[in-house]
């Protein structure tokens, strides 16, 4: 390889967004304690907004005030909506009016610490499905004392991520639900769980527990209560010993062939697959996120880009098989950090790794098809200062039912371009001091472009980055973002293109680095050192052409407290608001409103789900829609006519948690072992979702 790393020193701080120290461990392997993977010298995104303010605003400057941080630097933020310098023209705040947002008609939840989840007064839930719930034939009842890996494989998985509803025809009321399952929790899953002697069986059981799970669902026809429909024929259970295929120009590639795939085009099992998305052609994509944390003993400075541990792993699965320790087996961790594509219509089908969408901690992967009916996949890399990526395809869509179509469609994701995100702003630089004093044109905005990393036809790929080959960059994508300039990020987590208005929702959780060391300081629109709250990004491409290689960028919300004079809610008044930190995943409900579920929020309060108005006069008024138990994460959220789904994960995962010493008692109460489960939520009087 001619790819060569520079080595960083670590940096110690306390736990990242509010997470608790079990969180860190088993999530992601303490990734925030490392060193940070990303040590070019690529701009870093603050740098960059600093200076994206936009020169049409000088007009509306009389629209901004400046008040003092905290810590007693200026912060200057606008107290009424302006224009969206992306040119969506929509109107501004009008005091006067009475209603929210259709969509987000209903009573905001307050913030709370309840160990529930609470939904709004008119509103009610029910569990659709547990962790060890059985869902396939010949699978037993849940038994927490008498877990095996043979039940788990048949049983819905832990920790459950995103979440999709695909329609079942012909099946009344039956819908197909798809859902994730990121990682493992053994300390909570095991009684009497020794961290640094697991055995065979626990580690087999978390190798079931991993993955994804399709299990059809069952609405109540006078509520929208949903119930699992356990051994249905479609039922399935992917996991960490599935077999996948892997497609794309690295398929077969010297870097991917092990000992046991001499082929380097099969590989077992999907790791730690955060969110996902549906395609148009009835699949569902899953982004293999925080792999690294499974692997041991690697040396090499591609490794340690994506911060692949020295040492044992937590969970040391490497002794129980030689793929997780790279020492043995170097090739095997180059297999995961995917997109994975499974076709849940078919549970015999074989599901892909697609290699051209790029190796690195892909939080999820959304599409949205071109004019022309080409696939456009938006995914980010979550980690401290890196990128966030968007694929074209090359191939059409075809529509159909036959099996020639199925197949054709299956392949679309292997053809196309893999671009990377560089940001730049249009104020000079002259105006950003590092104190946060706002620029002269006092406007969150830029431009930006696409910069092509590789391009894989039917003929072969061919590589836009000088010294890496075609096969390099899909497997070591994050080397290639830094080679070409990419602007590097607050954690790129989820990303959504609003299927109304066709502009793109990029939610940046959080960097407790930033203003750390020699990282970068803060600036007006990151305007907090070690950035714990998070901000959301809305990207415009031009003339709102998927494929399009250039884009407008603006910033749509400054998460946090709203009595913090940094935050920023797209102008809305920030006392008509409820309060958000760390935003991770993002849907879209019917009416076009972006719904956010957050992750780790640290104002002292449990994570929940909000929603958002992106366009017209009630456009930033955000609102909470509901909050989590004890320990948990909101995740998978989908908002429909009458429903709302999310995944409540890893609940009771505190500091000092296990089995027998729990922090929470959900969702069972008292005496039962707390269990990751989905959650169905609707109107009492069976109206649709705030309207």
């Amino acid at each position: 390889m001619r790819i060569q790393l520079p080595l960083i020193s670590t940096s110690n701080e306390p736990h990242p967004g509010g997470r608790s120290a079990l969180t860190c461990r088993f999530r992601c392997g303490d990734a925030c304690f490392h060193e940070v993977p990303n040590t070019s010298a690529n701009a870093y995104v603050g740098d960059v907004i600093a200076g994206a303010l936009s020169r049409r605003s000088m007009m509306r400057a009389a629209a901004v005030v400046t008040v003092a941080t905290a810590a007693g630097a200026a912060v200057a933020q606008p107290v009424a909506a302006a224009e969206n310098s992306a040119g969506s023209g929509t109107a501004t705040y009008k005091p006067g009016t009475s209603k929210a947002a259709r969509g987000l008609r209903f009573a905001a939840v307050a913030p709370n610490t309840a160990d529930v989840v609470t939904v709004p007064d008119g509103y009610q839930q029910n569990v659709v499905i547990r962790w060890g719930e059985p869902i396939l034939r010949g699978a037993p009842a849940f038994d927490p004392d008498k877990q095996t890996a043979a039940a788990q494989a048949g049983q819905f998985g832990y920790n459950n991520d995103f979440l999709a509803l695909l329609p079942l025809p012909g099946e009344r009321n039956r819908q197909l639900l798809v859902a994730n399952h990121e990682y493992t929790d053994e300390v909570l899953m095991f009684r009497g769980y020794d961290a640094a002697n697991p055995t065979r069986e626990q580690v087999e059981i978390a190798w079931a527990a991993h993955g994804l799970s399709a299990v059809v669902v069952e609405g109540d026809r006078k509520t929208g209560k949903l119930t699992a429909v356990s051994r249905h024929p479609l039922n399935r259970r992917v996991t960490a010993t599935t077999e996948f295929r892997v497609t794309g120009p690295a398929a077969g590639s010297d870097l991917l062939k092990t000992s046991v795939d001499p082929t380097g085009r099969k590989v077992l099992g999907t790791l730690n697959n955060c969110a996902g998305g549906t395609t148009p052609w009835g699949t569902t994509l899953h982004g293999e996120e925080n792999f690294n944390q499974y692997f041991a003993n690697a040396t090499r400075a591609t490794d340690k880009r994506y911060g692949i541990g020295t040492a044992a792993s937590e969970r040391k699965w490497e002794r129980f098989d030689k793929r997780f320790d790279v020492a043995q087996e170097p090739n095997e961790v180059h297999r995961f950090g995917y997109v994975v594509e499974l076709d849940p219509y078919d549970p015999t089908s074989t599901p892909r790794k697609h290699t051209a969408l790029g190796r690195f901690k892909h939080e999820g992967a959304t599409v949205r098809l071109t004019q022309d009916g080409r696939p456009v996949v938006y995914t980010g890399d979550d980690e401290r200062f890196d990128y966030f990526y968007k694929f074209v395809g090359s191939k059409r869509m075809k529509q159909g039912t036959s099996r020639a179509v199925r197949e054709h469609n299956l392949s679309l994701l292997d053809e196309g371009t893999l671009y990377v995100a560089k940001l730049t702003g249009d104020s000079p630089a002259i105006e950003i001091d590092g104190t946060g004093k706002l620029p002269a044109d006092g406007e969150f905005d830029g431009s930006g472009e696409w910069i092509p990393l590789v391009t894989a036809s039917a003929k072969g790929a061919v590589s836009h980055v000088d010294g890496m080959t075609a096969e390099e960059v899909c497997v070591f994508t994050r080397l290639a973002g830094d080679k070409v300039g990419a602007t590097k990020m607050d954690r790129p987590e989820d990303i959504e293109p609003n299927p109304h208005t066709g502009k793109v929702y990029v939610a940046l959780t959080n960097n407790s680095n930033r203003g750390v060391g020699t990282n970068a300081k803060a600036d007006e629109a990151n305007p907090r050192n070690a950035n714990k709250h998070g901000h959301i990004l809305e990207l415009t491409e031009r003339w709102n052409q998927a494929d399009s290689t250039k884009f407008a960028w603006s910033l749509f919300l400054v998460a946090g407290d709203p009595k913090d004079p940094a935050t920023y809610f797209a102008g809305f008044p920030k006392d008509k608001v409820s309060p958000i930190s760390c935003p991770d995943n993002v849907a879209f409900d019917p009416y076009g409103n972006l719904w956010i579920s957050t992750d780790g929020a640290q104002l002292g309060y449990h994570d929940g789900l909000f929603g958002v108005a992106t366009k017209g006069d009630r456009r930033g008024e955000l609102k909470q829609f509901l909050t989590m138990p004890n320990g948990a994460e909101t995740c998978g959220p989908i908002i429909q006519d009458r429903r709302v789904l999310v995944a409540v994960q890893h609940p009771g995962e505190l500091d000092g948690a296990s089995v027998e010493k729990p922090a929470s008692t959900w969702p069972d109460g008292p005496g039962k072992l707390v269990r990751p489960a989905v959650v169905a939520v609707w109107r009492e009087d069976g109206c649709d979702i705030g309207a």
